[in-house]
């Protein structure tokens, strides 16, 4: 298993808080993605997070966990990706969560494993725009200017695009990914088959793939190939 995210593709995106049969996840754990990762807006816990994943435990897969609530982390991931949400005026979606978790948390985490994201959430309908106060409302020169800065003023190595369940204006995603130097661009929203798998890995280097995982599983199992292959 290919531990190093610089060298990722394709990522299955699996949410606590929904139900997914083990043949189902047997599927997509063997699908031949460089990564599972745990994440959700809204109901994510310890318990459903700690269940997912023991069930993916039970293959060679990369697992990793993307933080969304402090209650909520389990050890035992292989990595911990930490969204700090750029496009928002709410400061708790920026610094203050994450001062909150490593002032209770801070002397046990293991640094090695913990990789900050510069998260753009760009779909103003989405859970994740609501819970955050996001400003989705967004031209290709703050897109750009967002990602510029989370690329060479924070140094972030992940830029992650997030339109949550819709897919993207792809003219504006591969402005934003023009302007990258060093950070690797994760893409997520609204892929749900190969085409759109493609256009996405177009410009983004990592696409994130996760509700058509519940909608239709062949479908999503169909985005690996189309990307890697």
């Amino acid at each position: 298993m290919e531990l190093d995210i610089r060298k990722w593709k394709h990522v299955f995106k699996l949410d606590p808080d929904r139900t997914l049969s083990d043949e189902a996840l047997e599927k997509v754990c063997q699908s031949g993605t460089d990564a599972i990762m745990v994440g959700g807006s809204s109901g994510v816990t310890f318990d459903n997070t700690v269940d997912l994943l023991s069930r993916i435990r039970r293959f060679a897969v990369n697992c990793v966990l993307e933080i969304s609530v402090a209650e909520a982390i389990v050890p035992g991931f292989d990595l911990y990706l930490i969204p700090v949400v750029l496009n928002t005026s709410d400061g708790q979606w920026i610094t203050g969560f994450h001062q909150q978790a490593i002032r209770e948390y801070g002397a046990m985490i293991d640094w090695d494993t913990v990789i900050p994201e510069g998260y753009i959430i760009m779909n103003e309908q989405s859970t994740v725009a609501a819970v955050t106060g996001a400003d989705s409302s967004l031209d290709d020169k703050d897109l750009a200017a967002y990602a510029r800065m989370a690329d060479k003023l924070f140094r972030f190595p992940v830029v992650y695009i997030e339109y949550s369940g819709r897919f993207g204006n792809i003219d504006l995603v591969k402005k934003a990914s023009q302007v990258l130097e060093e950070a690797r661009l994760f893409y997520g929203g609204g892929i749900d088959g190969p085409d759109k798998a493609r256009l996405a890995a177009e410009c983004a280097d990592t696409i994130v793939v996760g509700n058509i995982i519940y909608d239709d599983l062949e479908a999503a199992l169909a985005t690996v190939e189309a990307v890697k292959s």
